[in-house]
C-alpha cells in the first residue's frame, strides 16, 4: 500500500521530455505489443496545470490475458508492476518507475474497449480550455491540503468535477 503523501506540485516544464524518455524505452523494449503510441495523460500532461509529480502514461493493448506473458520485460528496463485494487476485474495492468513508493512513472494498460478515449478527451480539453484546468487545479490542492493521505477520497472527491468536465469535453469536441 503506497504511503507518500498527495503533493500538488507547481507544473514542470521537464515534465514532457520525462514523458518521451520513458515513452522511448517503453516502446523499445514492448516493439509490436501496443495497438498505438503511449500517450502522455493525466495533469502532467496538461501545460501550466499543477499536479502529482508522477509522469501517468497509457497504453493500449489487444488482449489482457496474452499481454500476461510480457509482464517479465517490465523488470529488464526497471520498471514494476504496480497492481491496484480492482484492476484485474478491470482487465487494466499498472506499472511504475522506477518502484511503486517512489514512482516518477505510471503506465496504464487497457484493452481497446476500456475506455481510455475518455482520457484523452479530458486531457485534450484541458490543455484548451485554461479556466476550468485551474480549477480542477484549485480542487486538488485544496483536497490535498485537507488529507494528504487518503488517495480513495481523494480520488473520489476529484470524480465529480471530472464528470462534469468530461461532459462539456464530449460538447466541445462535437
Amino acid at each position: 500500500m503506497r504511503r507518500d503523501k498527495i503533493m500538488i506540485m507547481e507544473y514542470d516544464p521537464d515534465w514532457p521530455e520525462l514523458f518521451e524518455q520513458q515513452r522511448q524505452v517503453l516502446e523499445q523494449a514492448f516493439d509490436g505489443c501496443f495497438l498505438r503510441p503511449i500517450e502522455h495523460i493525466g495533469s502532467t500532461s496538461v501545460p501550466g496545470l499543477p499536479a502529482k509529480p508522477i509522469i501517468d502514461m497509457l497504453a493500449v493493448i489487444e488482449d489482457y490475458d496474452k499481454f500476461a506473458d510480457e509482464i517479465g520485460r517490465f523488470a529488464a528496463i526497471g520498471w514494476v508492476l504496480a497492481p491496484e485494487p480492482g484492476e484485474a476485474e478491470a482487465r487494466k495492468y499498472s506499472v511504475c518507475f522506477p518502484s511503486i513508493e517512489h514512482r516518477s512513472h505510471h503506465l496504464h494498460i487497457v484493452e481497446p474497449d476500456w475506455g481510455w478515449q475518455d482520457l484523452l478527451l479530458y486531457r485534450d480539453y484541458l490543455r484548451a480550455h485554461p479556466t476550468d484546468a485551474a480549477e480542477y487545479a484549485e480542487l486538488k490542492r485544496r483536497l490535498a491540503a485537507a488529507d494528504d493521505q487518503d488517495r480513495p477520497r481523494y480520488r473520489a472527491a476529484k470524480a465529480p468535477f471530472i464528470q462534469h468536465t468530461l461532459q462539456a469535453a464530449r460538447r466541445w469536441r462535437q
